[in-house]
């Protein structure tokens, strides 16, 4: 059996001008208390240094504010030290500008101090202009490049991991591609909005689709998921929780109960991913790839 004891760490609001070591406090006592319980590894959402900046119009040195241009830094390095005294691994989502000038919503995975995996949200939402009609603003395609770096799956934690971020959850390709390549644990970070503006018809549904597409995710593929949200009303905008661990048949094992600071733990079992795979997703007997052409055909317009 390789088994795990796993957190999931849910965070409340930042504030606009909360600093980074404020967040980075909170953090390392989510960290303790994942370790108090017995976790090797911890998951924390997308963004998770600062407040979700997007959803405001910026541009130049009020723009790089939010980004980091190392990692670690001085700002995190508290949270790498820590996760080498309590021999802990982390997922931590952040933005990242690299040293050509490039801007990525980026997730690392960091094992006792080290970085041992790398992701750059591919799927990203909203909009690249500033919509006036909106009560706020949500400019990923403005801020962030595409990810470059595909869905990579990496060892970690005792077996194969993969990440993804927010809007990639809900696209059933994110999923494939990282159980294609035998992920067994997939880390995700994610701030979503309780108001969705150009549909506002949804809004009662914003939580069953988190737990839908994390829970679809992981049937069909075979999977566990460790998903964090950023979570409460941040800047007057209020962020779903529903922080959750989901097993690989689709069963949500661990859930957050509110919308502040919380840490969830769920003990997994990386071999239970054959459960699904010998049998109904059997992927390398049952799929049928020479019929899925239009899954990478060039996107219209």
């Amino acid at each position: 059996m390789r088994s795990l004891i796993a957190a999931v760490a849910q965070m409340g609001p930042i504030a606009r001008d909360e600093p980074r070591s404020s967040a980075v406090k909170r953090m390392c006592a989510m960290m303790s208390e994942s370790a108090d319980r017995g976790a090797t590894l911890v998951v924390f959402p997308e963004l998770a240094l600062t407040t979700f900046f997007p959803r405001w119009y910026m541009k130049g040195a009020a723009l790089d504010h939010w980004f980091e241009t190392e990692m670690p830094n001085p700002a995190v390095q508290p949270l790498f030290d820590l996760s080498v005294r309590l021999n802990l691994t982390f997922h931590l989502g952040y933005a990242e500008l690299t040293p050509d000038g490039h801007r990525f919503n980026t997730a690392i995975m960091v094992e006792c101090g080290r970085i041992v995996g790398k992701y750059r949200k591919i799927h990203l939402p909203g909009h690249r202009e500033p919509e006036d009609w909106r009560p706020f603003q949500h400019l990923e395609k403005r801020y962030f490049a595409t990810g470059d770096l595909g869905f990579p799956v990496f060892d970690a934690v005792g077996g194969k991991v993969g990440m993804c971020i927010c809007n990639d959850r809900r696209w059933p390709e994110t999923w494939r591609m990282l159980g294609l390549q035998g992920a067994e644990l997939v880390a995700l970070g994610y701030n979503t909005p309780l108001h969705y503006p150009p549909a506002p018809e949804h809004d009662h549904l914003q939580y069953f689709h988190n737990a839908l597409s994390i829970q679809a995710g992981c049937y069909q593929n075979g999977l566990w998921a460790l998903a964090s949200a950023k979570a409460g009303c941040e800047e007057g905008c209020d962020l779903i929780g529903g922080s959750m661990i989901v097993a690989p048949t689709g069963e949500i094992v661990a859930q957050a109960q509110g919308v502040a600071d919380e840490v969830i733990t769920s003990r997994i079992d990386l071999d239970r991913c054959a459960e699904i795979r010998r049998n109904i997703f059997d992927l390398a007997q049952h799929r049928e790839p020479q019929t899925y052409g239009l899954l990478t055909a060039p996107t219209a317009g």
